[in-house]
């Protein structure tokens, strides 16, 4: 793999990003891990953004963040101006927020998610590519 992955969550999130974070470093993804680095309390918004603006800036090709529902930390991420974020709880919904929204950013809910089936839809989000479909680019420009 040649991508660069930025990846952050909060303490909710922390033990599935770690565990995310091995299994796609094993596979070749190079991960800029963005925080939160402990399990203590912290706030989302922090590591949402901070991930939304290194794929923003072209730090990283692509994102993932989590925390316990993957709602607020999608909704921090959707704040930086050309990140589309999207929450996924299954590997359908990750292959097509990138064949048709072109998503560039993950979300998973640890609460919500599962070890493995986390590991499956991240794995799927970043071997997708976007369709590039006409009705698609047209869309994505409009968001």
């Amino acid at each position: 793999m040649d991508m660069k992955v930025a990846m952050g969550a909060d303490h909710g999130g922390y033990a599935l990003k770690e565990s995310v974070k091995k299994y796609l470093t094993e596979e070749g993804y190079e991960i800029e891990d963005l925080g939160c680095d402990a399990p203590e309390r912290c706030d989302y918004p922090v590591f949402g953004k901070a991930v939304a603006q290194a794929v923003a800036q072209g730090k990283a090709e692509r994102g993932i963040v989590i925390c316990t529902t993957g709602i607020g930390i999608s909704i921090a991420a959707n704040k930086v101006e050309g990140i589309r974020c999207a929450l996924c709880t299954d590997t359908f919904m990750a292959k097509m927020c990138r064949l048709h929204n072109d998503a560039n950013v993950l979300s998973m809910g640890a609460g919500i998610t599962g070890d493995l089936e986390a590991k499956e839809i991240a794995k799927v989000f970043l071997e997708t590519e976007f369709s590039n479909g006409e009705r698609h680019v047209k869309r994505v420009a409009m968001l």
